[in-house]
């Protein structure tokens, strides 16, 4: 099947331009021809390439949409698919947490979750991915679950998470102020302090334990603290053997960034302070930043703000995190603050992430590249939206507004 857009404002790899592009069997074939095929009229629209998410996690929300209260893993992992081809998103890693709580962020709900994403896969709109959100205390029962993910059909990412050791710090220690987390220099919190419990509220809530209870499978799973760098260093063998992407999480000290490197981790997703950041850059390393922080002009737990990495050349890449449509406002609000030209704002959803997860098929309009396309509706002075949602040239979502 052919099918040539025709009349819109092309976000090709080096200009803006009007121009038409014609995709036949999912590929791009042509950039600039006469139309051929099917026509889709897109004048007075964008043609751009489709957003690739590398790290969301608000799926969540349909799993689990109030407190304690679960529905159906196939309704949730059909609504979430709708809400990423309505958002332009073609490719998703949908951020499933492998950790020791039970509750919404149990291990055996995160493999029963990709079970059941494999299952819908054929009555899918986009190409849902995983990255394996493994908290690096949660071993050995997770290692089962990894490694049947790394060998099956979602072509996982892993990224390594230690929120046990940031609920660890001591009292007086920020989180953007932690130490390595392996270092000597960690400074820890007492578990027999009453202030742990409040500390730990939230999360025994979303674990469906009382706060006693928490703090007790907290103190066990702390004794670990050992153990987990050489369980770190399995987990890293494991996604090298499959050239699964990997990512360090929330770092903050360049010490942190080398260790993750030299195991083959060579992107910093969500980097706390500059001195992270920087290290990431120096060393050729990918980062990742929230695209709710771009948004909101801001982080809500008060780390870096996406806007200032953007403008100084310290951001590749631009992920969901916790709402889906943030994507495309952080390009709205980074354009409007003249953070960087449109081209460059819009490669952080799409040819950024494409390259940092390894998918060299996608994410630029270019001949040969699979013909992953949105049609956007951006008028001046006004939040974008998306009227169409292609994947590897199959209409997956149409939007008509009412006009």
């Amino acid at each position: 099947m052919m099918i040539t857009f025709e009349g819109a404002q092309v976000y090709l790899p080096g200009e803006i331009a009007e121009t038409t592009v014609t995709v036949e069997n999912g590929t791009i074939v042509e950039v600039g021809g006469a139309p051929q095929g099917d026509i889709v009229d897109a004048r007075g629209k964008i043609l751009a390439p489709a957003l690739i998410d590398v790290h969301g996690d608000a799926f969540e929300r349909q799993v689990m949409p109030r407190p304690n209260t679960y529905f159906p893993l196939d309704i949730a992992v059909i609504d979430t698919d709708r809400q990423l081809a309505s958002n332009g998103i073609a490719t998703a890693y949908h951020a499933i947490t492998l950790g020791w709580e039970p509750g919404l962020r149990d291990a055996s709900r995160g493999r029963a979750l990709m079970e059941a994403m494999q299952t819908l896969a054929p009555r899918l709109l986009v190409e849902n991915r995983v990255q394996l959100r493994w908290e690096t205390f949660a071993y050995p029962e997770t290692a089962d679950t990894i490694d049947w993910a790394l060998g099956g059909p979602l072509t996982p990412s892993i990224a390594f998470n230690d929120h046990t050791s940031m609920t660890m710090r001591s009292f007086d220690t920020s989180i953007q102020d932690r130490s390595f987390e392996h270092s000597p220099d960690f400074a820890t919190a007492s578990l027999d302090d009453d202030r742990i419990k409040q500390r730990t509220a939230g999360k025994a809530k979303r674990a469906g334990l009382d706060e006693d209870s928490y703090v007790a499978l907290l103190r066990e799973v702390w004794d670990r603290r050992d153990e987990v760098q050489s369980h770190i260093a399995k987990i890293a063998a494991l996604g090298r053997a499959h050239n699964a992407p990997m990512l360090s999480h929330d770092d903050t000290r360049a010490e942190t960034r080398s260790w993750f490197r030299d195991l083959g981790a060579t992107t910093s997703e969500f980097p706390m302070v500059i001195e992270a950041a920087q290290a990431a850059r120096d060393g050729g390393d990918t980062i990742i930043f929230g695209a709710p922080n771009a948004a909101r002009g801001g982080s809500h737990i008060g780390s870096l703000g996406a806007g200032d990495m953007v403008e100084a050349g310290l951001c590749d890449v631009l992920a969901s995190d916790y709402f889906y449509p943030a994507m495309l406002a952080a390009i709205a609000k980074l354009d409007t603050e003249r953070r960087a030209d449109r081209l460059s704002l819009w490669s952080l959803v799409s040819r950024g992430p494409a390259q940092a997860m390894g998918l060299e098929d996608r994410g630029a309009i270019s001949v040969g590249k699979r013909a992953d396309l949105v049609i956007a509706d951006w008028p001046d002075g006004q939040a974008p939206s998306i009227l169409g949602t292609w994947v590897a040239g199959r209409a997956a979502y149409s939007g008509m507004p009412v006009g």
